[in-house]
């Protein structure tokens, strides 16, 4: 019994020292100067790192080292667009923006601008879950987005774009409407009209404008502003008759007696005879 607990013991000791082994290995190889290698050498390495061992950060370093080591190269300018597709994949957005950045403003004509732009656009995009109601990164990423659009529009990462723009730009009415029925809950009318209002406005274009005119139609109705509630009505009645967005509108005026016709003068009034003449939506 005692010799196979020695047994056990040693078999421990062999596996931690090999571990540690290949650990310094991995570090060795990493730490090693390239002064010595080719770009295209080294170039390899990093894309062993990051292909075979989904390792771009140790990739980063590779690239970074042939821009070093081989500026004003073919290769150098090869590296650099790869150090912000690297930091892009490890999470690295700030460092991914930088890269991408230098690239273009160095290679403005390559043939590879447009995967720099897009990339710095996508840095944005990537974190737009990850910034609450701070909604600066989605209008950066909106500004990228549409730059490769209006610059690039017959390269690959047009189509990308447009579908990446459409799904942020409705990001940013998806937080209006959050803001709004937060504010509609608590029984705070007018700060919920006014988000809703942005999204109508500004958004229409976007998923939520069918369920903002049903909250504005609740809302008005809070405030016992009837005209524009049979406005909102209208409006939603024109444009999203099958939705059951609508369905809870009209059932909203129908228990006041009201029916969805446009009343009154006011902002929804306006919106109202555009939608009749077809220059709304």
């Amino acid at each position: 019994m005692a010799f196979s607990n020695t047994r056990l013991v040693l078999m421990a000791v062999v596996v931690s020292l090999s571990l540690a082994a290949c650990g310094r290995q991995d570090a060795g190889t990493r730490a090693e100067p390239l002064d010595n290698f080719t770009a295209e050498q080294i170039w390899k390495r990093g894309e062993y790192e990051l292909e075979n061992r989904n390792r771009p950060k140790d990739a980063v370093h590779y690239f970074s080292e042939i821009e070093r080591l081989y500026p004003y190269s073919e290769w150098a300018k090869r590296a650099l667009i790869m150090q912000a597709y690297s930091h892009h994949k490890a999470g690295q957005y700030d460092e991914a923006r930088g890269a991408a950045q230098r690239f273009i403003d160095n290679y403005p004509g390559d043939e590879d601008a447009a995967y720099a732009k897009y990339l710095l656009a996508l840095s944005y995009y990537d974190q737009i879950d990850e910034v609450g109601r701070d909604q600066g990164l989605t209008f950066q990423a909106l500004q990228g987005l549409r730059e490769v659009i209006e610059q690039y529009p017959d390269s690959e990462y047009a189509k990308s774009s447009v579908l990446k723009f459409d799904l942020a730009f409705d990001h940013l009415a998806g937080k209006e409407m959050e803001i709004g029925r937060y504010y509609l809950k608590r029984g705070h009318h007018t700060a919920a009209i006014n988000r809703f209002r942005v999204v109508v406005e500004d958004y229409q274009t976007t998923t939520h404008t069918p369920e903002a005119l049903m909250r504005l139609v609740e809302a008005y109705l809070g405030l016992g502003l009837t005209d524009e509630a049979q406005t909102a009505g209208a409006i939603l009645g024109h444009n999203f008759r099958s939705s059951p967005f609508y369905q809870d509108a009209y059932a909203q005026l129908r228990g006041r007696g009201l029916t969805p016709t446009p009343q009154g003068n006011s902002w929804l009034t306006r919106i109202y005879r555009e939608v009749i003449q077809g220059r709304w939506l």
